[in-house]
C-alpha cells in the first residue's frame, strides 16, 4: 500500500470511528498531523546527571507513564517483557513520566518495579509536546528514521479505567512492532487509550471564591486522604496541593458520578460508615476545578489530619496474625484468599467489636470475616498449593469462605472490613458468639500495584465483658424462584440475557431486631436489592444497590436496629447479565451458568445478622409459589 493511500485508509477509519463507534470516556484521541511525522525528541537526564538521548536508526517506543496511574502501572511488566523481546530484535524502548516526580524518584520507583528499560523525568513535559501524549500509559513507536507509526494503547486490556475486559483480544502494540520491523506499513497506526489524564502544566489562580486550603482541603481530608495517602489502598496520595491539582478532572469526574468516595447503596436505611459525599461538597469540589484550581491562602488550611496508628478502640483481648506473610505477584486478576487463624478459646466468646489492620493496606481491598467449627478451612489451607508467584497461607477462595458444611451453625459471621473502617462495635446489649475451638477465617480480596507485595493482616476481637447480651443470628433470604422464567424455581441463567431476575421471599415467624445486611452475588451479578415488608404496611428498602460490583461487597451496619414484627416478608431481588457485553462474564462466549458454589456458578442471597427475645435460631417460612411474588404482600 502507498503511503498515500496508506494515509487515505487511516483518515476514512479515523472518521468512521469517531462517528461510528464514536470514543469511550477516558479516552485520548489521536490529534491529526502527527501520525507519519517526523518526531524530535527531547533529551533527558536520568537519576546521575547524565544526558539520556533517543536511540538512533532503530525503531523506538516511547511509554508515557505514571507510578500513581493504576492502569499504567499495571502495564509496567508489560512493557518490560515486550523491551526484552524486541531489543532482541533490534527496538529500543523509553519510558516518560510526565508528572513532577524527580529523576532519582523516577529511578528508584522504577527499580521497585522491576522496569528493563529506562523510565525517566519527563517534569517539563518536553516529550509530552513532541508527541501530543494525552494520558497515560499511552505509547508511540518511531520508526528507524523517527517517523510515528503508531499511537495509542499497548493492548485492549482495559475496556475503562480499572475495568478489564474478560480477555485481550488484539495486542496493538506487538502488532505495530511487527510490521515496523518487518519493513511493512502499519495496518492500525492508532488507538484509544484508556488510562489517566496527563495533567498540563499551567499556571493557577491565586485566590477565587473557593479556594484549596479554605474550602477544598476540609473535604479532601475528611473524605479521601484516608486511603489516598502514601502507603495505602488509593492508587494516588492527595495530601498536597500539587496532587490535588495533578487529579483535579478526576476528583471532578468521579465524586459527580459518585464512583468515589466508593459506596454502593443507593437506597435503604442509615447506616454507619456511610462514606457518601453531601451534594454541596460534590459542588464546591467541581467549583474549585471549573475555576482553575485556586490555591488560596495556606493559612486559611485546617490542621493535617493525623491518622491513628494503633487500635481504634484500645488493645484487643485477642489478636490474630496471618502466619507468615502473603506475596502477591506484580499482575494479573484480583486475588481472594482465605487465611485461617486459630483462636485455641476454651470457652465460648462474644464479641461485640473488632479492627482488622491489614498488614499491606495499598494491596488489602476488602475482608469478609467468618468462624469456622469444623477444621474444614484449616484442612483445606494445609492442603492447599500455592502456584505461580501467589503464594501464602490460606487457601484461593474467590467465592465466601469455599465451602458449606452439613450444618450452617457450623460456621458464622464475624463482619467485614472496607478501607477507612476503624473498630467496629456491635450495636449495645448484642454480640456475636465465637465459640470455643472456632477458628477465625478472613476472606482478603487483594488487588496488584504493578509490583510483587507481601502482607500480614491482623484482626482484634474484643470480647463482653457485662453479661446478658442477645446473641446476633443469622438471617438468611436466598434467591427462589425466576420471574424471567415464570416464577419457576431458580436453577439457570441462560447464556445471552442481559437482564435475568431472580427473586427470594421469607417470612419472619417472630419478632426480632435487624442490625446488619450483607447482600451477596457472583460475577454475573448487575443489581440487588433488600426489602421489608411488614404486616399490613407498605414495602421498606434495607439496602438497594444499582451497580453490583463483586469487588465491592460489604457488610452494611444499621445506624439504628429495624425493628421487625412476625409475619414480615423479606425479600431479596437481583439481576443477572449473562451476555457477551458484560466485561466480568467469566465465559466467552456466554455459557449457561447453574446456581451453585463454584467461581463461575451464581447464587443471590441476603445475609442479616438479627437478635430476638428466644433463644435458638430465629424461625423462618421460604415463599416458592407464583402467587406469593405476583400478587400484593399482605
Amino acid at each position: 500500500m502507498s503511503l498515500i493511500k496508506w494515509f487515505f485508509a487511516w483518515v476514512l477509519s479515523g472518521i468512521a470511528m469517531l462517528f461510528g463507534a464514536g470514543w469511550a470516556a477516558g479516552e485520548s484521541r489521536p490529534p491529526h498531523g502527527v501520525l507519519g511525522d517526523k518526531i524530535v525528541l527531547p533529551t533527558l537526564n536520568d537519576a546521575d546527571g547524565k544526558r539520556v538521548n533517543p536511540p538512533a536508526d532503530k525503531p523506538f517506543v516511547v511509554a508515557f507513564l505514571s507510578f500513581e496511574c493504576p492502569v499504567a502501572r499495571d502495564y509496567l511488566t508489560t512493557l518490560s517483557n515486550l523491551a526484552d523481546e524486541y531489543g532482541k530484535k533490534g527496538a529500543a524502548f523509553v519510558g516518560y513520566i510526565p508528572m513532577d516526580d524527580s529523576a532519582a524518584d523516577v529511578a528508584r520507583q522504577a527499580r521497585e518495579f522491576k522496569a528493563t528499560f529506562p523510565i525517566l523525568s519527563d517534569r517539563k513535559q518536553e516529550g509530552v509536546a513532541a508527541l501530543k501524549a494525552g494520558h497515560t500509559p499511552e505509547v508511540f513507536l518511531l520508526d528507524s528514521k523517527g517517523v510515528l507509526r503508531y499511537r495509542g494503547r499497548i493492548d485492549d486490556k482495559y475496556g475503562a479505567r480499572l475495568k478489564p475486559n474478560a480477555r485481550i483480544s488484539r495486542h496493538d502494540l506487538r502488532e505495530a512492532l511487527d510490521e515496523v520491523l518487518a519493513g511493512k506499513p502499519v495496518s492500525v497506526p492508532s488507538s484509544p487509550v484508556v488510562g489517566c489524564p496527563i495533567p498540563p502544566l499551567r499556571g493557577v489562580a491565586l485566590d477565587g471564591k473557593v479556594t484549596y486550603y479554605r474550602d477544598v482541603l476540609p473535604i479532601v481530608q475528611n473524605r479521601c486522604q484516608e486511603c489516598h495517602r502514601p502507603g495505602d489502598v488509593g492508587p494516588f496520595s492527595l495530601m498536597t496541593y500539587k496532587q490535588a491539582v495533578t487529579w483535579a478532572e478526576d476528583i471532578k469526574e468521579y465524586t459527580a458520578s459518585r464512583k468515589m468516595p466508593p459506596w454502593k447503596p443507593v437506597d435503604g436505611v442509615k447506616f454507619q460508615h456511610d462514606r457518601r459525599m453531601s451534594v454541596q461538597e460534590i459542588k464546591t469540589l467541581a467549583a474549585w476545578v471549573d475555576a482553575g484550581t485556586p490555591e488560596g491562602n495556606e493559612k486559611d488550611a485546617p490542621p493535617a489530619k493525623t491518622f491513628a496508628k494503633g487500635w481504634a478502640l484500645g488493645e484487643p483481648d485477642l489478636v490474630l496474625e496471618m502466619e507468615s506473610e502473603m506475596h502477591l505477584a506484580a499482575n494479573g486478576p484480583d486475588h481472594f484468599r482465605c487465611v485461617v487463624m486459630p483462636t485455641g478459646l476454651k470457652e465460648d466468646k462474644f464479641v461485640v467489636a473488632y479492627e482488622v489492620k491489614p498488614g499491606n493496606p495499598k494491596i488489602v481491598h476488602h475482608s469478609v470475616n467468618y468462624f469456622d467449627t469444623t477444621g474444614t478451612a484449616r484442612r483445606m489451607a494445609r492442603e492447599a498449593k500455592s502456584t505461580g508467584d501467589d503464594r501464602g497461607p490460606g487457601y484461593e477462595s474467590p467465592m465466601g469462605i469455599g465451602f458449606t458444611p452439613k450444618d450452617i451453625s457450623e460456621i458464622g459471621g464475624l463482619g467485614g472490613w472496607t478501607p477507612g473502617m476503624r473498630g467496629v462495635r456491635s450495636h449495645a446489649g448484642t454480640g456475636m458468639v465465637l465459640p470455643k475451638g472456632a477458628d477465625v477465617v478472613l476472606q482478603l480480596h487483594y488487588h496488584r500495584t504493578g509490583k510483587p507485595e507481601t502482607d500480614r493482616t491482623k484482626i482484634g476481637l474484643y470480647f463482653a465483658k457485662e453479661k446478658d447480651l442477645k446473641p446476633l443470628k443469622i438471617l438468611i433470604v436466598p434467591g427462589l424462584v425466576s420471574p424471567s422464567n415464570d416464577y419457576r424455581d431458580f436453577d439457570t441463567i441462560p447464556a445471552g440475557h442481559s437482564s435475568f431476575k431472580v427473586a427470594g421471599r421469607v417470612v419472619v415467624e417472630e419478632d426480632c431486631d435487624i442490625y446488619t445486611c450483607l447482600p451477596h452475588m457472583h460475577m454475573l451479578g448487575s443489581k440487588i436489592k433488600v426489602t421489608v415488608t411488614p404486616p399490613g404496611g407498605k414495602e421498606q428498602p434495607i439496602v438497594t444497590i444499582d451497580q453490583w460490583d463483586y469487588n465491592w461487597q460489604e457488610v452494611y451496619h444499621f445506624e439504628k436496629a429495624l425493628p421487625i414484627k412476625a409475619g414480615t416478608i423479606i425479600s431479596v431481588e437481583g439481576e443477572f447479565d449473562n451476555s457477551a457485553a458484560n466485561p466480568h462474564n467469566p465465559s466467552s462466549p456466554p455459557q449457561a451458568v447453574k446456581k451453585g458454589e463454584g467461581t463461575t456458578d451464581e447464587m443471590l442471597f441476603a445475609f442479616l445478622r438479627a437478635t430476638s427475645n428466644h433463644s435458638g435460631d430465629i424461625k423462618l417460612r421460604s415463599l416458592t409459589a407464583k402467587s406469593d411474588y405476583t400478587r400484593k404482600v399482605k
